[in-house]
């Protein structure tokens, strides 16, 4: 049966969104929330990378579990791990650690805040879970336009998150960890009230074995899988790279051009603005005339343009050419992320969507941890422009993997 009121892709949007906005609110403010615990770049980098890393880790016993019991109680438990971790991360900061005798000086503040970000990741399976939903409610053919909503949910993330801590941070630095907060107790009010159960019991499946929900066990099987394998390890090392040169985009911004916290967030708003029209506009009439698989590689291009773009700057025509680049790249993203997993589903029986679909937010977590590690490494030890020119040739892999892996499936002849 297919759900088709609005309240279940309203539910699933604010779900998606809501995941994005947390993490986008929190992570440009990390140096100035830690300042009274710590300068430490290697703390600030491990708890930026734990929410990644922790989604990967439990993102397949989500999906697994959306699929046996459904997708409303696995979404409403997640949102409300969501509530917990931005909550407690918001109260960390907020307390004056020094004037408690018991804990002034000791580590405790740091691990109420890396066991948030952990709480925050492990619940970010809602992601997986908003997905699935919408494979639910969708045909094969609108598959891709469906989950454009997942695009536009990070493009508003973007576009909101970075702008919301731009704002709320000039009367108080903790207050957007808090909205961020609050944003999630909403959703989840919108969860339980208004979202049906999209999984019908005779859908559902059996729990797979324990050794079957390690996370890499589940990335195994789905590799296992010869119509899905390639496209699975593209879009795993396409946010490999994408997180990766991205993470060093203001660090570059600032130190190549000089150039303030202002100038960085409007072209990560340009980002966000460019992402939300195309994969909430443009995206269905774009595939319906020209298919999946051309504008998956197209998009790649795309990326790739944008990303050889900003190192050839120079300081006289920053703006112009990195505005250009990053509303390329944006471009390129819209059109890539929505139709992969689009091309990815649709080589799927509906009864696993679940745990396939969290397998992709698995690998799409793991490139995420993996990348800006990788990325920075090559920032500091071999130049500023090395992580473009690596991640160039890491699209340039992307597209040989989608290119071949489509190109041997039966009957994948280009679309449109």
């Amino acid at each position: 049966m297919r759900w088709s009121r609005p309240s279940t892709s309203l539910c699933a949007f604010v779900t998606l969104l809501n995941d994005r906005l947390g993490e986008s609110i929190v992570f440009p403010l990390l140096p100035f929330l830690l300042a009274s615990f710590t300068s430490n770049g290697r703390t600030l980098g491990l708890l930026a990378g734990s929410y990644a890393i922790a989604q990967f880790a439990f993102t397949p016993l989500i999906g697994a579990l959306s699929d046996r019991y459904g997708r409303k109680p696995v979404i409403a438990t997640c949102v409300a791990g969501s509530v917990l971790g931005l909550g407690l991360f918001a109260l960390t900061v907020s307390i004056d650690w020094q004037t408690i005798p018991w804990a002034a000086g000791t580590s405790l503040p740091l691990l109420l805040l890396f066991a948030a970000r952990l709480i925050d990741g492990v619940s970010g399976g809602t992601a997986a879970t908003a997905g699935a939903v919408l494979a639910d409610i969708s045909t094969p053919e609108n598959r891709a336009k469906a989950f454009g909503l997942i695009g536009v949910a990070f493009g508003l993330g973007f576009i909101l998150g970075p702008a919301l801590g731009g704002v709320l941070s000039q009367a108080n630095v903790n207050l957007p960890v808090w909205s961020a907060a609050g944003f999630a107790l909403l959703n989840l009010v919108l969860v339980l009230c208004l979202l049906p159960e999209t999984h019908p019991p005779e859908a559902r499946r059996a729990l797979p074995r324990k050794r079957d929900l390690n996370p890499l066990s589940a990335l195994q099987k789905v590799f296992s899988n010869p119509q899905v394998r390639r496209l699975c390890g593209a879009f795993f090392l396409f946010f490999l790279a994408f997180n990766g040169f991205t993470a060093v985009l203001v660090l570059y911004f600032k130190q190549a051009f000089d150039w303030g916290p202002s100038l960085a967030a409007t072209a990560f708003l340009v980002v966000g603005v460019v992402a939300t029209v195309v994969q909430g506009g443009l995206i269905g009439p774009l595939v319906k005339r020209f298919g999946e698989w051309r504008l998956t590689l197209s998009g790649l291009g795309f990326v790739i343009a944008g990303c050889l773009l900003i190192p050839l700057a120079t300081p006289e025509n920053a703006k112009t050419v990195v505005f250009s680049a990053v509303a390329i790249l944006a471009l390129g993203t819209g059109l890539v992320t929505p139709c992969l997993r689009a091309l990815v589903s649709r080589r799927l029986d509906d009864n696993g969507q679940g745990a396939a679909l969290g397998s992709l937010q698995g690998l799409q977590s793991l490139g995420s941890f993996i990348g800006p590690p990788l990325a920075g490494l090559a920032y500091d030890v071999v130049g500023q422009r090395s992580p473009f020119w690596l991640g160039i040739t890491v699209l340039v892999g992307v597209a040989w993997l989608v290119a071949g892996g489509l190109s041997r499936q039966p009957n994948s002849a280009p679309q449109g």
